[in-house]
């Protein structure tokens, strides 16, 4: 029993909180910023029929926002020689899976599950989180 409290004190403490924390911050605005623009696209400029262009639109926004904020807050700390050009299109090809998934659960959840498409935007950006925080970490901010 003892070993294992061992273990799991000794992952606990491995584990990032605070800049865990900070990430999911970020990413509630980057969701704020997503869901907001994805709305008012689609009502008020190109229509339900395109609401995929609007997505696009609106998830790049949300990609601008999140490194913006996670370059100044959450991995502040590890301004990498890199340079800030370098770090924003690490995190662009970083974000490109996340893109794509986000898209096709989008779609497959509007289009063919007939979900709303801002129900379907929501699960479809959850699908992504792990993965954004895991690049974010070990490739654009990562220590060396």
């Amino acid at each position: 029993m003892k070993t294992r409290r061992n273990t799991l004190q000794h992952l606990l403490a491995k584990i990032p909180i605070v800049r865990l924390v900070r990430f999911g911050g970020v990413g509630l605005s980057g969701l704020v910023v997503n869901m907001g623009l994805l709305w008012l696209l689609t009502t008020y400029v190109f229509g339900e029929r395109l609401y995929m262009l609007s997505a696009i639109i609106s998830i790049e926004a949300s990609i601008i926002n999140n490194f913006y904020w996670n370059d100044v807050w959450t991995f502040g700390d590890r301004r990498v020689s890199d340079g800030w050009f370098m770090r924003l299109l690490k995190f662009h090809g970083s974000r490109l899976l996340g893109m794509i998934t986000n898209l096709a659960v989008l779609y497959i959840l509007t289009d063919i599950a007939g979900l709303y498409y801002l129900l379907s935007n929501i699960i479809a950006i959850g699908a992504g989180t792990l993965v954004n925080y895991l690049t974010s970490d070990r490739w654009v901010w990562a220590e060396r």
